[in-house]
């Protein structure tokens, strides 16, 4: 049983060596958010996207029940 329980140990132990982000990637990966966000936000309030919106909501506001 002895034997059994130090092999799960190690095994463990490998797996999480080296697991997590560093302060760098956190940093790259919230970097690459915003400007995805950004790229989105300039989608969404463009002309063309506001004029689709506005004729999909008054085509189901003027649909007959």
């Amino acid at each position: 049983m002895r034997i059994m329980w130090a092999r799960v140990r190690s095994a463990l132990r490998g797996r999480c060596g080296d697991a997590g982000m560093s302060t760098s990637e956190y940093a790259m990966g919230t970097i690459a958010a915003c400007a995805f966000a950004a790229v989105l936000y300039k989608v969404v309030t463009s002309d063309a996207v506001a004029s689709a919106l506005q004729s999909t909501i008054g085509k189901a506001l003027d649909a007959p029940f």
